[in-house]
């Protein structure tokens, strides 16, 4: 009996030459060692059991494909390999379809090569340390302190690093739960919340970043201008103008620099982390060193008690800890400098946890040790004159607010305490340049990846990379234009506030997403960092948008607009992508418990609504039907077209159908349910409908079918079968409407094609459909598709030209709205009539001011007349009037009878223009109504004697039912005389009683109820009160 051994080795290894086959797995490969005997009938195929699109593991054994992670991979990777469909490994004569080469086994290194990718700590701890060591460190961290004191000081920084630390641990989460890929912060959040966040906070944080640029750009310039003041020198005038044009020029050498790729800026933040290292040990360490008069007078005394005792209380003159908290918390911003270029990363869903938290941990303990050196150092006020230090009157200035040094006065404490201060200078433009490139490269990503993702097409023409690093050198423009726009106000105490706001509506949609994944309980979330709680991120959310108000109340309105501009904005284009969003999630989640509530829910009258099961077949082949339902339940009901077919689909075929009903329901903007049965009869399948559409109490209450027309020429299974199907929905009490119209609903012939070409892979033979019945064009008929025996399968159809010339077909129907462009095709129809078309929209285009003529001729729990009120709401029908006919009781009464429906109508408080009791219903009809009755039956008539087979109406059936025929004969003279103008005539249906009523005879009955009149709506309730005029 052969052995099969499996060994491990490196990828590409001989070192089994009897392998019958490998696979490969990642970086290794399992090799089969000895053949075995075929299983699964791999040999009755041969030709598949070596070449497929799919990871065929073990290929000689078995056709099932092994655990790989290549199976799992977005369809948009050269990697992605398919396993086996389901229906391939179970059906025995399912052949396995090639789609072109093996794609998943491509190694794609020449797509990567010479592609820059960075690790944890140059791309992720190194880019946050120096963007959080920002201008705030060495030009307001002093200030900070002076305003402050120590302890508050302290306090501003952990609460800082509190919301950062939490806001990080939720990034930690986000970023472990999948592949996490270029986008950064606008990535995690439109993944997670969907894009209608996800787009709104990535606009907002794109331009925050892009004003970060020119406040750490104002920085440096601010540093470099005081530098050329000591050194006596002006470019204009030594304030806000040499500012503006120093940050002009730095501004332009940044985005030189990001242009020549990342590279290059990576280098340069190396050499900018150096420089700022040394100067923060300068600090510490001259600190320590003995102060001279100069400094003293300054009032840098080096470590003291009493300077320590005198700062530990706040100063504040004007201002509050608030505000020192909104001039310090942009130093925070930083933590996403690293997520930022998630895109560049070697692994960022391990890059980030880690980079990120050591970064935090790290400029918070750097951030508090320079609060409390500043604090034990140097003194709030100084004048820096030497002789008042002398005769000990250097702080005296304080009384007045005249001190021109110290802590409350002068943004440039660091270079006193620093023991060779022209480091501080360096460190300060090493801290504001590092972080203004990080900025300055985080702001294009982001812009780039949001518009690569098309949410907000007009700005898709900035979403263009260069070069082997897909470099945003458009969006690199754009964010140049932003910076240097916010770098002319060069006030930093300005631009500050500006962005603090735009990044804690950042940090707070963070947590909220990992709050939000976490709630809705999905599988799919499953992030491998386990140091986080959904609840701290909860207190995060809360905390960033409690402090945005107590920031800037105004500001954080701001940011609050313009968000909700962005997400309606997108709410109503309707991004074309799916990203199994926790919106998803929590929508699934709400509508499953709003199910469940609902069966605990006891019915009322007052919340009683249609809910429409149609029988369509494919939704677009009776579009006049779908509109009519679609009138009556749009937002307040149930549309559920259901489909029924004789024939067994396979899944890809249904799935296909789906697509098509679904992009249907899109393009013609109606919300509605598809639903298919495949069983052999109409009635059969509709019994199934009713029984198995829709959950718990959100099921169809209410059939609604088009009218048999030229029933007279079908076939009896047909006729038997759309009578039972009335019978199956009465013995299920669901209420039935029929439309009827001029012409039929049936518009399969021109509307029936592949307007949505969703698998191409689908065999036809010459393109064209065909109905089984015969070969002439199907007719235009009201009845369910399936039961018409037009088959969708493809096949030969003489009437059906073969091929696309102008003059046979045109382009029809309409690219589906929301269907992604890569699985959208128009095909060629049959051209379309104008009349043809008028009546496929007939009940699209608004109303004249004409009538609904409603005839409640029988008390069917009020669903009569609620069905021609409901539509009377709608835009379509508001300008019609309602008209109301019922028959009369007693004819002696009818002023009476006429009152009494009049003042019901006003109870139910439905608007009325005209109230008409009809007398005389029992008279006999006129002789030339009579002939038009015989003229139905003429064919379908069976006398005494004669043997008749298949749909008849005897003499003696006709002569018991004489008294009702002969009424609605009647009815339909008084429905000519007052309704032939009428928009929409709404009419109790008859109910045919089993086993009394021949088909035939009721079928008799609706054709001379409805037979050419305008369209005709003949309605049956359950006989249920669906009207109250208790409140």
């Amino acid at each position: 009996m052969p052995v099969l051994e499996l060994r491990r080795t490196s990828a590409g290894s001989n070192d089994s030459p009897n392998s019958a086959s490998t696979t490969e797995y990642d970086n290794q490969v399992f090799s089969i060692a000895d053949e075995m005997s075929p299983i699964d009938g791999d040999l009755e195929h041969p030709q598949h059991s070596t070449t497929n699109t799919y990871i065929k593991t073990l290929q000689r054994l078995t056709r099932e494909a092994l655990p790989n992670i290549n199976l799992y991979r977005d369809v948009r990777s050269i990697h992605m390999a398919s396993r086996p469909t389901l229906e391939e490994l179970h059906n025995e004569t399912t052949s396995i379809k090639l789609s072109g080469g093996n794609r998943n086994l491509e190694d794609g290194n020449g797509q990567t090569e010479g592609i820059i990718k960075f690790g944890w700590i140059t791309g992720v701890l190194v880019r946050c340390m120096l963007n959080i060591w920002g201008p705030i460190m060495f030009l307001r961290l002093t200030a900070i302190v002076g305003r402050a004191g120590i302890i508050q000081s302290i306090l501003v920084i952990l609460l800082s690093s509190c919301i950062t630390t939490i806001t990080g641990l939720s990034i930690s989460a986000i970023s472990t739960n999948g592949i996490v890929k270029g986008g950064g912060t606008y990535y995690l959040i439109s993944r997670s919340l969907g894009p209608e966040f996800g787009g709104a906070i990535g606009i907002i944080f794109s331009f925050a970043n892009a004003v970060a640029v020119a406040m750490h750009t104002v920085g440096f310039a601010e540093s470099l201008r005081d530098l050329l003041r000591v050194s006596g020198i002006e470019i204009i005038d030594g304030e806000l103008n040499d500012m503006r044009i120093i940050g002009v020029v730095t501004v332009c050498v940044l985005v030189s620099i990001t242009m020549v790729g990342m590279e290059w800026e990576q280098k340069a933040q190396i050499f900018l982390l150096v420089t700022l290292l040394i100067a923060i040990v300068d600090v510490f360490v001259g600190s320590f060193l003995p102060a001279d008069d100069s400094k003293r007078a300054r009032g840098f005394e080096g470590w003291n008690g009493d300077i320590i005792k005198a700062n530990l209380g706040p100063d504040y003159r004007g201002e509050g800890f608030f505000k020192a908290f909104s001039i310090f918390f942009p130093a925070s911003t930083g933590i996403l400098a690293g997520v930022n270029i998630s895109g560049d990363l070697k692994d960022p869903s391990s890059a980030i946890p880690k980079g990120t938290l050591l970064a935090i941990l790290i400029t918070s303990v750097c951030y508090i040790g320079f609060a409390i050196t500043a604090g034990g150092t140097v003194w709030r006020d100084a004048d820096g004159s030497v002789e008042h230090l002398l005769n000990g009157t250097y702080r005296d200035c304080a009384t007045n607010f005249s001190c021109s040094y110290g802590l409350q006065n002068n943004y440039q404490v660091m270079q006193l305490i620093a023991g060779f201060g022209y480091l501080i200078y360096a460190g300060c433009f090493a801290a504001t340049l590092s972080s203004a490139l990080a900025c300055l490269v985080s702001a294009p990503k982001i812009f780039q990846a949001l518009c690569n993702d098309k949410i907000f097409k007009p700005l898709k023409w900035f979403g263009r990379g260069y070069g082997k690093n897909n470099e945003p050198l458009r969006s690199y423009v754009l964010a140049f234009g932003i910076a240097t726009a916010f770098i002319l106000i060069a006030e930093l105490n300005i631009i500050a506030p500006i962005i603090s706001n735009f990044f804690m509506a950042a940090y707070c949609l963070i947590n909220f997403a990992c709050f939000h994944a976490a709630l809705c309980k999905s599988p799919g979330f499953r992030p491998s960092f386990k140091y986080w709680n959904m609840w701290v991120s909860l207190i995060g959310a809360v905390l960033s948008l409690v402090v945005m108000f107590i920031m800037s109340w105004e500001t954080a309105l701001l940011t609050f607009a313009l968000c909700l501009a962005l997400y309606l904005y997108l709410t109503y284009n309707k991004p074309d992508v799916n990203w199994g969003s926790s919106n998803q999630a929590a929508s699934f989640t709400n509508a499953l418990k709003a199910a469940q509530n609902l069966m605990h829910t006891e019915d009322h009258i007052k919340n009683y609504r249609p809910n429409i099961l149609i029988l369509t077949g494919l939704p677009h082949s009776r579009p006049a039907i779908v509109d009519f339902a679609n009138h009556i339940v749009k937002g307040i009901g149930l549309v559920v077209c259901g489909h029924i077919t004789k024939y067994s689909l396979t899944h890809k075929e249904k799935a296909r159908n789906f697509n098509k009903a679904y992009a249907w329901f899109n393009s013609r903007n109606v919300r509605a349910f598809y639903s298919l049965i495949e069983e052999e009869s109409l009635n059969r399948g509709a019994k199934a409908l009713f029984q198995a559409v829709g959950v718990g109490k959100l099921r169809p209450n209410m059939l609604l079918m088009g009218y048999m027309n030229n029933w007279q020429n079908r076939s009896p299974s047909e006729v038997l079968e759309y009578i039972d199907t009335i019978h199956e929905a009465f013995d299920q009490n669901m209420s039935l409407a029929i439309l009827r119209v001029e012409g039929g609903l049936d518009f399969s012939y021109f509307t029936e094609s592949d307007i949505l070409n969703l698998d191409e892979n689908v065999e036809t033979k010459n393109g064209t459909l065909n109905c089984k019945e015969d070969d002439s064009p199907p007719t235009v008929r009201a009845i369910p598709e399936e039961h018409e025996t037009c088959d969708t399968t493809v096949a030969d159809n003489d009437q059906l030209p073969t091929d696309s010339s102008p003059k046979g077909y045109k382009f029809f129907f309409k690219r589906a709205k929301k269907m992604p462009d890569a699985v959208m095709s128009l095909s060629p129809v049959k051209e379309i009539p104008k009349d043809v078309n008028k009546s496929i929209d007939m009940f699209r285009a608004n109303r004249p001011k004409q009538t609904i003529d409603v005839w409640w001729l029988y008390d069917d729990g009020g669903l009569t007349l609620l069905i021609p009120y409901i539509l009377t709401t709608r835009k379509y029908w508001q300008k019609c009037k309602l008209r109301v006919f019922t028959l009369a009781n007693k004819d002696h009464e009818l002023d009476q009878e006429q009152l009494n429906l009049a003042a019901l109508l006003r109870k139910f408080r439905i608007d009325y223009t005209d109230v008409v009791v009809l007398p005389n219903v029992t008279q006999k009809p006129k002789e030339t109504s009579l002939i038009e009755f015989d003229l139905i039956l003429k064919n379908i008539k069976c006398k005494p004697g004669d043997e008749k087979t298949g749909i008849y109406v005897t003499e003696s059936e006709l002569e018991t039912m004489k008294p009702k025929t002969d009424r609605y004969i009647k009815i339909r003279e008084l429905v000519l005389w007052h309704s032939r103008n009428a928009d929409l005539i709404v009419m109790t249906l008859p109910i045919p009683k089993k086993n009394k009523v021949s088909p035939a005879l009721y079928l008799a009955w609706l054709e001379i109820l409805s037979k050419d009149l305008p369209p005709v709506l003949l309605t049956r309730g359950n006989q249920t009160s669906v009207l109250t005029f208790y409140s």
